[in-house]
């Protein structure tokens, strides 16, 4: 379904977030499974959502779940989950746990939160001994999907869009070096060839993007200009990314993964 410029962008759309949960949730059981077991404290679910990772969270982890997100919204489905023994809407930059966590598990979620080097640290810093800081975050900003979003704003809008940040993810090896001062580290890549379904309007890949990386782009479009801009990404991403005869197209999407006990 096409968004349009006069949407209210200042929050998450949980219904359009939703459309891909399957694959948005396979990352976080490939990063769950690699959490050990944990020392008593309580489970914080680091930038929720919808809460989609909470039930297995919970699950997994048998504790007290705690979700923490800056989206009304979103923080509303994450209730009607009934798996949160809390949730708290906080900026993850300002947040602070009233005691120490046995867990910090974060998906898909810090790659909207600048300096890595300081967030990182400051969330170790939280953490119980022998707690576990566990995240996922998509390495995409190189790919066709995410580089022409870029290149066709400067080419339609100029400098209206110069000033958003490049996205802060760095390769695992640089998580590793950064962290591994702090305690004991894994860090690792995975790149999931992803099955996008086809859409009746627009090119599949956009449909994904659309609830994520586009947002700050379409927050200063009106409707006359996001449908030029739709126009032009959906053709560029048909030469990345060829939709087959099912309508239907392939997206590799790279994750980056670290786990850190303390």
């Amino acid at each position: 379904m096409p968004g349009s410029g006069s949407e209210v962008q200042n929050d998450w759309n949980p219904q359009r977030y939703a459309r891909f949960s399957d694959l948005r949730l396979r990352p976080a059981l490939d990063l769950l499974a690699q959490v050990p077991q944990l020392p008593e404290g309580v489970v914080i679910d680091l930038g929720c959502g919808t809460g989609v990772v909470g039930p297995a969270l919970s699950r997994h982890c048998g504790r007290a779940l705690i979700g923490v997100d800056s989206s009304p919204a979103m923080l509303e489905d994450a209730r009607n989950t009934g798996v949160y023994a809390r949730l708290v809407d906080a900026d993850v930059q300002q947040w602070q746990p009233p005691t120490p966590p046995a867990l910090i598990f974060s998906n898909a979620a810090l790659q909207w939160v600048p300096d890595h080097q300081v967030l990182l640290r400051r969330l170790a810093g939280m953490l119980t001994k022998g707690g576990i800081l566990a995240v996922q975050m998509p390495r995409q900003g190189g790919a066709p999907s995410h580089r022409f979003l870029r290149d066709i704003a400067a080419s339609l809008f100029g400098n209206r869009f110069a000033d958003l940040p490049e996205s802060p993810v760095q390769m695992a090896v640089k998580y590793w070096q950064m962290l591994a001062p702090l305690g004991e580290v894994t860090a690792w890549e995975t790149e999931y060839v992803q099955r996008l379904e086809a859409q009746a309007d627009g090119h599949p890949v956009r449909a994904f993007t659309q609830s994520t990386t586009m947002r700050p782009y379409l927050a200063g479009l009106d409707a006359g200009e996001t449908a030029k801009f739709f126009a032009a990404y959906d053709t560029a991403l048909t030469s990345a990314y060829p939709v087959m005869a099912d309508g239907s197209a392939l997206l590799p999407f790279v994750r980056v993964f670290f786990t850190l006990k303390v």
